[in-house]
């Protein structure tokens, strides 16, 4: 059930980048998540720098649109955590303009899963 509750997170935050959704991405990142970018490796520290990046993002034109699929969840036995790899695109008018592969530690907080960090490296 933990598998499945952290893809369903994880669909809900491609469906609020494809809809460009701030307030939806919002509630799936800890307040104090980290995301590595995976070409220069900027790091963005923060529920709020990570909104600010995001709306930024949004307003490009022509806008890049992301999405991570789910390879892989792993869930600790010991610990309110879990590991996500995948692979990422980002996409301009429907082509591939850079992909790649990501790892995500999503942490549980009440009901929920929320986003810890991630981490993306550029490949093609």
């Amino acid at each position: 059930m933990t598998d499945l509750a952290i893809r369903l997170r994880r669909a809900a935050f491609n469906r609020a980048l494809a809809e460009a959704d701030l307030a939806a991405i919002g509630p799936i990142l800890s307040p104090n998540c980290i995301l590595v970018t995976g070409t220069d490796s900027a790091v963005i520290a923060g529920r709020k720098a990570q909104l600010v990046a995001w709306k930024r993002e949004f307003a490009a034109r022509p806008r890049t649109a992301y999405t991570r699929t789910t390879e892989t969840v792993t869930v600790s036995a010991i610990e309110p955590i879990a590991m996500e790899t995948g692979h990422w695109q980002g996409l301009i008018e429907g082509q591939v303009q850079a992909s790649g592969t990501y790892g995500a530690k999503w942490r549980q907080a009440g009901a929920d899963w929320l986003l810890e960090a991630e981490i993306f490296v550029t490949l093609d």
